[in-house]
């Protein structure tokens, strides 16, 4: 009887060992525009271009309260990095006054911790169905400043995962930037910056957006780049605002082609709110980006992951009641191409909505269930449905 058992339990190791190598290892990559996540306090930004000479704009969100106290000079020229070497200056934004308790909004601290809760509820599902577990990196659109990202990774649904967070204050002028937080047992960062976005107005006069934030490093031990994006909108029209859009997609294009050129082996994702359609000109023309892996090639080396899901009619958001897909994933072609099976590839890629993100009635059923109704709070997550990639490997 003791041999029949100890057979059997040599059999089973040898499935479970055999089924084991069958199992593929996954990590999920995301985005998530957390729609106007500030905190309570109205505040400005201190920029110090006498503190650090490798960065020559320091540059930190501080209490409106306190810029009495700090060494600053008044400064009417254009806001840039190279421009305020050797200076210190503070910018005002126009989006911190209105996220305050004393606002039309009324935005206390109970909304505050509701917003952190409701976002961090999202990103913590972002491809859990895939890999039940957290996404290893997660992009951040419309945040304020570096503190309501650290208060982001402590809520319960995120805490666990020990969440680092890679953030630049931007000149964009109601003050909103972009981020990246990972998972630091499964993401190392090599290097990070910020490129500016340099748009103009009809009359020429500088308009400020967000940056594009670049981060590279080791997934799971593999070379990966990162580009968050928050191109800028379509206010004053499509047409009209093309440009500056267009303008965003060269840059993006530059950045990527510089790293894949250095090193090619890197795997590259460009992700975030483009304020485009995986058809429009930015992405086509000026990006370059292919909508299928037979469209590849060396002018084409990039693929978006969201072509084959707007030409099926999936949306992210309906911007002026029409449905659109500005929120995209954009990668590299080595990511599809390589059969490799022991590094990362595409499994797939999807706009995430499950019930609890989408509006069940009124005039705006079906879409994103957003946190703001003009001056309300709905109790929502965000007026866009995030998107995330599945990647995959052997073991």
């Amino acid at each position: 009887m003791r041999k029949i058992l100890s057979l059997v339990a040599v059999i089973f190791s040898i499935m479970t060992f055999a089924q084991q190598g069958k199992v593929k290892r996954v990590a999920a990559v995301g985005f998530l525009n957390v729609e106007n996540l500030w905190d309570t306090i109205r505040s400005a930004d201190y920029i110090d271009g006498t503190k650090d000479k490798t960065n020559p704009a320091f540059h930190r969100s501080i209490p409106l309260d306190s810029v009495k106290f700090l060494e600053a000079e008044k400064y009417e020229g254009q806001w840039s990095d190279g421009l305020l070497v050797g200076k210190k200056v503070v910018r005002y934004q126009s989006g911190s006054e209105e996220f305050t308790p004393s606002s039309g909004k009324n935005y206390n601290t109970k909304i505050y911790k509701k917003k952190l809760e409701n976002e961090a509820k999202v990103i913590s599902e972002l491809g859990s169905q895939y890999t039940k577990t957290a996404p290893a990196v997660v992009g951040l659109i419309e945040v304020e400043n570096r503190q309501v990202i650290e208060d982001l990774i402590k809520e319960p649904a995120l805490a666990k995962y020990d969440y680092g967070i890679v953030h630049y204050n931007s000149y964009d002028y109601r003050g909103i930037d972009v981020a990246l937080i990972y998972q630091k047992r499964r993401f190392t960062v090599t290097n990070s910056l910020k490129k500016e976005l340099k748009v103009y107005g009809e009359e020429g006069k500088r308009e400020y957006t967000r940056d594009i934030l670049v981060v590279t490093g080791l997934l799971d031990n593999e070379k990966v780049a990162f580009f968050m994006n928050h191109w800028p909108s379509r206010r004053g029209g499509e047409a009209a605002s093309l440009p500056k859009r267009n303008a965003a997609a060269t840059l993006l294009k530059q950045q990527m082609d510089s790293i894949r050129t250095a090193d090619p082996e890197t795997k590259l994702f460009a992700m975030g709110d483009f304020n485009d359609d995986p058809v429009s000109a930015s992405l086509k023309n000026y990006l370059k980006a292919a909508g299928s892996e037979k469209d590849l090639s060396d002018e084409k080396p990039y693929l978006n992951l969201m072509y084959p899901l707007y030409k099926k009619g999936v949306a992210s958001l309906a911007y002026q009641d029409a449905p659109n897909l500005f929120d995209q994933i954009i990668v590299s072609k080595n990511l599809v191409l390589d059969k490799n099976p022991k590094s990362y590839s595409v499994y797939k890629a999807e706009v995430f909505a499950p019930p609890y993100l989408v509006n069940k009635e009124g005039n705006y059923k079906g879409y994103p269930f957003r946190s703001w109704n003009g001056d309300q709070f709905t109790g929502g997550y965000s007026d866009h449905f995030p998107a995330f990639v599945i990647l995959q490997k052997e073991p």
